[in-house]
């Protein structure tokens, strides 16, 4: 069994959703009022996009720095001759 992965993990919006639903359930369950499960829970989900946001960047950016015979072979522009092939009519 491999490592958990924590960048997937942490850009999951599941994995956001289950957490809250399990805090929100603690919040309830030890005695605190739904107000206040709502503000946790909201706080929660707010640093959870900026996270995976930060982690979706850094991952773009690193693919991004990479020679293109890492990328897919794909090349960011095709060569200019392969645009004038197409004929219209």
């Amino acid at each position: 069994m491999n490592g958990i992965d924590w960048k997937r993990k942490l850009t999951s919006r599941k994995f956001w959703m289950a957490f809250t639903a399990m805090v929100s359930g603690l919040i309830l369950a030890f005695g605190g009022d739904a107000k206040t499960a709502e503000t946790v829970c909201g706080c929660i989900m707010s640093v959870a996009s900026v996270v995976a946001y930060l982690i979706a960047e850094g991952l773009t950016d690193a693919a991004g720095a990479r020679p293109e015979d890492e990328r897919d072979g794909i090349a960011e522009h095709p060569p200019d001759e392969e645009l004038h092939d197409i004929d219209i009519m």
